[in-house]
């Protein structure tokens, strides 16, 4: 068990290895990617929830 362990522990090294990361302008600017599509998002998910809200209370009536 210990064998299996420490070979698994080795490959994940060996992969950490392969990857390449982003340097400090790269994940600046992904980030800002992440948020205004997040911020996108929540505004479009509010209209949809306001517009349903709206269906729904004059199907009620």
């Amino acid at each position: 068990m210990f064998n299996r362990t420490r070979d698994y522990l080795k490959d994940v090294r060996a992969e950490f290895d392969k990857v390449t990361w982003p340097n400090w302008e790269e994940l600046k600017g992904q980030t800002i990617v992440v948020l205004v599509v997040s911020l996108i998002l929540s505004i479009f998910i509010y209209a949809v929830d306001q517009v349903l809200n709206q269906i729904v209370r004059i199907l009620l009536r």
